[in-house]
């Protein structure tokens, strides 16, 4: 039976990879930080989550992510930017996933294929950026596809067979949207979840270090 490890089992999404992962007979491990308190945060409590597990996983998934944190908005313009919302957003979008990315080699298969996916965002698209504005998360997500692209780069010099990507999911009906979409606007977490999965079997190594969205569809860098 093949494994999966879910980072960020808690939010809409991961919720959602969870369910769909287990109705495809997926073994799957989740960690949260408000069922095992993993905070991304803390490379410590990264450390202590991640090194007790015995790999090696199919898949892991990195679902983590923020959009407003403590009560900051994302920016109209440059005068709405702040220091902390800047240090928060890429403490909880960049520097997160890059310190898993850190711990979780270990849980990874040598000999066979594998998948180790974060979420990203459309909006971190520097090639796709015509609006502007959003600086803080923007530029976060931006951070982390290139940890991403890196990562990708140095995994598979040890895990010949492994695929590690950036994934957009779209507008997902989740708490993480609620204050920014119409709720009919948005894509139900279960289907995104099915959409993702999807995107994820069709790849091959040759694809690794890339940026997808939920249909499979490569996003400009």
């Amino acid at each position: 039976m093949k494994r999966a490890l879910i980072i960020g089992a808690s939010g809409g999404i991961g919720q959602a990879l969870c369910a769909e992962l287990v109705a495809q007979g997926v073994a799957v491990t989740p960690l949260s930080r408000s069922g095992d308190g993993l905070d991304i945060r803390s490379e410590a409590s990264i450390k202590a989550g991640l090194a007790p597990l015995t790999g090696p996983f199919d898949l892991i998934f990195i679902a983590t992510g923020a959009l407003q944190i403590d009560g900051a908005k994302p920016e109209k313009s440059l005068r709405h930017l702040t220091e902390a919302a800047l240090q928060d957003q890429f403490a909880v979008n960049a520097t997160g996933p890059a310190l898993i990315l850190k711990h979780a080699q270990h849980l990874l298969p040598r000999d066979r294929r594998c998948i180790i996916a974060a979420l990203s965002a459309r909006v971190g698209s520097i090639g796709d950026n015509r609006l502007g504005g959003w600086y803080s998360y923007r530029a976060a997500k931006a951070a982390l596809n290139q940890i991403i692209h890196g990562a990708a780069i140095e995994i598979a010099r040890t895990h010949k067979e492994a695929i590690c990507v950036a994934l957009h999911p779209g507008t997902v009906a989740t708490s993480f949207t609620r204050n920014f979409v119409n709720p009919d606007r948005a894509t139900p977490a279960d289907e995104t979840a099915k959409s993702l999965l999807k995107v994820l079997e069709s790849l091959t190594p040759l694809e690794t270090g890339n940026f997808y969205d939920y249909a499979g569809n490569p996003i400009p860098w």
